[in-house]
């Protein structure tokens, strides 16, 4: 019999647990034929999420939960979800429930066939999302398919199911700062895409507001992306081009033209202008060398408090 493991991240999500734990039952009695694992990774919630994941477990043993010492994001959840995982295949899925957890039956059989190793699942509209993250979410899968060797498709989800080579493979890449939905794109392998509607969360707000968004989306071109880098080396050519023809310019009007050249608002214009790429230039930068820091400590990707899983 094969066994699915369901890795499941969570953050105050106490509201959500309740019709999570119906929805998976339901899933579970669809598939007789294969045995489950669900890894609940608790993200050190303020709520009473963890003593509900606790009561899943004293009711069913199929259900294990991981509890960490402080918040560790998301992508250290998965990783977590993922290493603690023992089933011939595992998915991610989000416990508010936008994942549809019925797509696991035609994610299985997908897999069965042997002609993929994954089976993911994306969006294929965002209704209900507001309209200016919409749009800012698809150039961001849009530029990081042309910048990146991540071929992301626009809407993907972390929802997908992998075999057990897949997950391997993933957890083979060991940075700190973690990207997942780059990771998974970044190692290949067979994957077929799965479309489905968007759906609201059940219960709760949003865990990623549009400034974590944002944070996130720049770590991810950071991660996965030198483009950056060579942006501003080509722009420091093209501004230092610029400037020698401005020079020349000058000296012609000066020396041939005999034309006063205009000072003081030419001036402050061009310091300004030169000034503001040298912060955005050393920004750019700073960044690459943030996560070069924060790698180079080597520090674990989460320390866990408290888990029901023995061999994490």
């Amino acid at each position: 019999m094969d066994k699915i493991s369901i890795v499941i991240p969570c953050y105050n999500e106490q509201d959500t647990i309740p019709y999570l734990k119906e929805e998976l039952y339901k899933l579970m009695e669809s598939m007789p034929q294969v045995a489950f694992e669900i890894v609940l990774v608790d993200n050190c919630s303020k709520d009473g999420t963890l003593n509900l994941m606790k009561q899943l477990h004293d009711g069913d043993p199929r259900f294990e939960y991981i509890s960490f010492s402080r918040n560790f994001g998301k992508d250290s959840s998965m990783y977590a979800g993922l290493k603690a995982s023992t089933g011939d295949y595992v998915t991610v899925m989000d416990a508010d429930l936008q994942d549809p957890p019925e797509l696991l039956a035609e994610m299985y059989e997908t897999l069965k066939t042997g002609e993929y190793d994954c089976a993911a699942a994306f969006r294929k509209d965002r209704k209900g999302e507001p309209w200016l993250r919409s749009v800012l979410a698809g150039a961001f899968y849009r530029m990081m398919s042309r910048i990146s060797d991540s071929d992301m498709v626009n809407g993907a989800r972390d929802f997908r199911l992998m075999t057990r080579h897949m997950v391997d493979a993933v957890l083979e890449l060991e940075e700190s700062e973690r990207f997942t939905k780059g990771i998974f794109s970044w190692v290949g392998f067979r994957i077929k895409w799965i479309p489905f509607e968007n759906r609201e969360r059940v219960a709760g707000k949003t865990k990623l507001p549009m400034k974590n968004a944002f944070s996130y989306a720049i770590k991810g071109i950071v991660a996965f992306s030198t483009a950056p880098l060579v942006a501003i080396s080509v722009l420091g050519f093209i501004f230092c081009i610029i400037a020698l023809v401005y020079t020349i310019v000058i000296v012609v009007k000066q020396l041939v033209l005999h034309e006063a050249v205009a000072g003081y608002p030419s001036i402050m214009c061009i310091l300004l202008f030169g000034f503001g790429m040298i912060f955005l230039v050393l920004g750019i930068i700073g960044q690459y060398l943030a996560q070069m820091y924060l790698e180079i400590k080597r520090r674990p990707k989460y320390i866990v408090r408290e888990t029901s899983v023995d061999h994490i």
